[in-house]
């Protein structure tokens, strides 16, 4: 369990980072849970996401799983930005679906981490793994 002032910084964090990320709002992702080293966003498929053959373009998954990465790993006010990824994936994505992407922290060294998300649909389905290898840059999100 963390503590009130790790869960608030987290929360401070994680508005800085909001109100700058045009992108992932721009994409209709939501933010609906975070913590310190961890995240939940959401997203639904939408019929300009959906590619030639009927399902999800994979780089939406994409975005919506490094977005989750992206606000996990910063939940420390420690601004971190993605050095390397892989992702798998597992199912395809279909027009309505709404996407859930939690991200939770595997490992923090000094300046880099590594985080894993699941991206599941609302029915539970695994979509996509995404293991993300962050590293610190200067600078605090507020303060």
């Amino acid at each position: 369990m963390s503590s009130p002032d790790a869960d608030a910084i987290a929360r401070a964090s994680a508005e800085a980072m909001w109100a700058e990320d045009n992108a992932s709002r721009g994409l209709g992702m939501r933010l609906e849970r975070v913590g310190p080293g961890s995240a939940v966003l959401s997203m639904e498929i939408t019929a300009a996401m959906v590619n030639g053959l009927g399902v999800c373009h994979g780089g939406f998954i994409f975005t919506l799983a490094d977005s989750a990465c992206a606000f996990a790993s910063n939940s420390y006010n420690q601004r971190m930005i993605l050095a390397q990824s892989q992702i798998a994936l597992v199912a395809p994505a279909r027009l309505g679906m709404r996407l859930v992407a939690e991200g939770t922290e595997r490992q923090r060294a000094d300046r880099s981490a590594i985080y894993d998300v699941r991206v599941t649909s609302d029915a539970g389905e695994v979509i996509a793994e995404f293991r993300g290898h962050v590293r610190s840059i200067p600078g605090k999100l507020y303060g």
